[in-house]
């Protein structure tokens, strides 16, 4: 490991994978923290529930499409949805710095609360730290989850299987990209917002379809590319995408261009990937399709034997092009 953080340590690529595996997996050794989910799987006497939690930074605090506070819940529903679990108490904490607009705390905090009743879940605990003026960059939100795992769901990064199909829920890219532009003041014509939101609905829709979906992850640090690198490596098997079949706005595409970017790498906040059994994919296409979260949801690939590439793109003229997990820092602040 490099002797000093970096930002791309919080990037979601190699350098995160190495942080996370060289150092925390390292000393907090245990086999719930090694399986690498989104949240942890833990029992209980009578129950089974997922524990989860994160910490959100972004800059801006408000952005189109959402804010800091509806950010901060999203992300922890989602963790907690995408491991089979329904979200059902959240706790938030607060560290703001001083002079920090009383205004803008408290449309902060009226949107967490929109969206958690939203989402269907309750905010019951929390702390506030107020720092000197410097130490913070307007305010940072941590927010821990537990929900209850549903009886007879087993979702986890190390069951893909060959064969199986990957869904996403729609077009890739808008969070990211959507940050990016109105950090830089890039004005992109359309309507590239960010799409933020809570997936369990869509989540408990996609259950009652088919009961053995093998991975559902959120794709937000590091895009889809970095989900599927850590898929592939936990299951020991390899991807293959079809790149005309992944969903990406032309919006998207067109600030990719300008900047020179691949939407691949690009963060999420309210899109998923699952990869489903060949033979029930198209029942749980058609019944994400009903969701207004899932409207442009697509099969963008599918599992295959081990290669010596872990995840790599079909294009258009018939080749391949590896698709690695990002070295370095695309969007500092992003989530």
């Amino acid at each position: 490991m490099e002797n000093k953080i970096l930002l791309s340590h919080g990037s979601g690529g190699k350098q995160t994978s190495s942080l996370i595996n060289n150092l925390f997996v390292k000393y907090f050794d245990n086999n719930i923290i090694k399986a690498m989910n989104d949240s942890a799987q833990i029992k209980l006497v009578g129950t089974r529930i997922a524990f989860t939690t994160d910490s959100f930074v972004i800059s801006p605090q408000f952005f189109k499409g959402g804010d800091i506070g509806k950010l901060a819940v999203c992300g922890t529903v989602n963790d907690l949805s995408v491991s089979g679990a329904r979200p059902c108490y959240l706790t938030s904490a607060f560290i703001i710095e001083e002079g920090y607009s009383m205004e803008s705390l408290e449309l902060i905090v009226k949107s967490m609360a929109e969206t958690a009743k939203k989402a269907g879940v309750k905010i019951v605990a929390g702390d506030t730290k107020v720092v000197e003026k410097g130490n913070v960059d307007g305010v940072y939100i941590n927010t821990t989850g537990i929900g209850e795992l549903y009886n007879n769901i087993n979702i986890s990064a190390s069951r893909a299987e060959v064969g199986d199909l990957i869904i996403v829920n729609g077009n890739i890219g808008e969070h990211g990209m959507s940050i990016m532009c109105e950090r830089s003041g890039i004005d992109i014509y359309g309507e590239l917002k960010s799409d933020c939101d809570p997936l369990n609905e869509l989540v408990g829709c996609m259950l009652k379809v088919c009961k053995d979906i093998h991975v559902i992850r959120d794709a937000t640090r590091g895009g889809i590319a970095a989900v599927l690198n850590e898929i592939a490596e936990a299951s020991d098997v390899s991807v293959e995408l079809n790149y005309e079949n992944i969903p990406v706005s032309e919006e998207v595409k067109g600030a990719c261009e300008l900047l020179g970017l691949d939407p691949l790498y690009i963060a999420n906040e309210g899109k998923l990937c699952c990869f489903v059994p060949k033979e029930y994919a198209l029942n749980v296409l058609k019944e994400m399709k009903k969701n207004v979260l899932g409207k442009n949801a697509a099969i963008i690939g599918k599992v295959v034997e081990e290669t010596h590439y872990k995840v790599y793109l079909k294009t258009v003229v018939g080749g391949k092009r590896i698709v690695d997990m990002s070295s370095g820092e695309q969007f500092p602040r992003i989530c």
